[in-house]
């Protein structure tokens, strides 16, 4: 059956965005289109749209460097082409489409033009203090909130009415092997793609603090050189940590929802050292946990001498408060609840029709 599809934007800093909609869209029983910068990688998806790059420079930092802008908007350059062409081609994806809604994880701008496109929204809902005008006009804009993360890690700033508004799904994450590796006692340190890495000079010293334990390092490191201990192990970037979390004793990582989402799953013992991001979005997430019992927040890297101390208390943690913040099911949940709502909208079925008159069909993806 040729059923109206649903959009699934897909913002591009770090891995975790698309990560999420990559699981969600092979899960949906309607089809599903993945809208996003991809740079040509593939995104693991038959249908999706390469988007142009709205960013207006190299290192970019969030910021559009405007004097003014609309109150409801974060991102809004003027003369910019990239951003020109991005909207254009959702817009023209959309008239061709005909999606009965559009998933929003994350924009503000893309969540309000979705609407100003007549197309009702799922916006995805991030940790942190997200009061902010454009954030709640975005809320407000949106049929339904998604929080992928447990209702019990939420921060209290926000208003009563967007968590009413919210379904509390749970992190995603690939399910740990039913068989999975026992654990050798090593120190697993993850860095995600989305930040600047770690340091390897920082990384050796905290190694030769605690030279009992074998310390393995995922993800980008800088300043590589130098004398390496002989327990650190630096592996670089690795599309699959499972294997590495499976084994470690003790998770060091950031607060972004790769890396959270994983020890979460596996109820590890964590030390949570947040990297810098908007409305406080890691920071929000460590000192939750920490105030859970589930994990150490630390706001800067250690200290050499204040390592095995941490290492003590981290190993110290009760993994059992990890766990129960796991929705094993959390995957099927947000499928079925986005299918069911997709479901109400359209529920005839119907096939895709173009919005308007001689609208040419538009298609992007290597596979579409």
């Amino acid at each position: 059956m040729n059923r109206r599809p649903i959009g699934y934007y897909v913002h591009h800093q770090g891995a975790g965005h698309a990560t999420r909609a990559r699981l969600i869209a092979r899960t949906l029983a309607r089809p599903c289109t993945l809208l996003g910068t991809f740079d040509g990688a593939d995104p693991g998806v038959d249908s999706f749209v390469d988007l142009p790059d709205d960013r207006i420079a190299a290192g970019f930092d969030g910021r559009d460097n405007a004097a003014t802008r609309p109150m409801a908007l974060h991102y809004a350059p003027l003369g910019v082409d990239g951003l020109r062409d991005r909207m254009a081609r959702i817009a023209a994806w959309v008239a061709s489409a005909d999606p009965v809604l559009m998933i929003v994880d994350v924009s503000a701008e893309v969540a309000l033009f979705s609407r100003l496109l007549s197309v009702p929204t799922l916006v995805v809902r991030l940790p942190g203090d997200r009061t902010d005008p454009p954030h709640l006009e975005a809320f407000r804009s949106a049929e339904r909130l998604l929080a992928f993360f447990p209702r019990a890690l939420d921060g209290a700033a926000n208003p009563e009415w967007v968590r009413s508004k919210t379904a509390y799904v749970g992190y995603l994450s690939a399910a740990p092997k039913a068989d999975p590796i026992g654990e050798d006692g090593s120190i697993v340190v993850v860095y995600g793609r989305g930040g600047a890495g770690g340091s390897f000079a920082d990384l050796a010293a905290a190694a030769r603090a605690v030279p009992e334990r074998q310390w393995q390092v995922v993800g980008p490191v800088t300043d590589e050189g130098g004398e390496c201990p002989e327990n650190l192990r630096l592996h670089g970037w690795i599309p699959d940590i499972g294997p590495y979390l499976d084994s470690a004793a003790l998770v060091i990582g950031t607060g972004g929802d790769g890396v959270v989402s994983g020890v979460v799953a596996r109820g590890k013992r964590f030390v949570c050292i947040p990297e810098p991001r908007a409305f406080d979005e890691q920071a929000a997430t460590a000192r939750a946990l920490q105030a859970h019992g589930a994990a150490i927040h630390r706001a800067d890297w250690p200290p050499p001498g204040d390592w095995p101390a941490l290492v003590r208390a981290g190993l110290a943690l009760d993994p059992v408060l990890m766990t129960l913040l796991d929705q094993p099911d959390a995957l099927t949940r947000a499928a079925r609840l986005i299918g069911d709502f997709a479901d109400r909208l359209d529920p005839q079925a119907s096939a895709p029709k173009s919005v308007g008159p001689g609208v040419a069909p538009y298609s992007n993806g290597r596979r579409a």
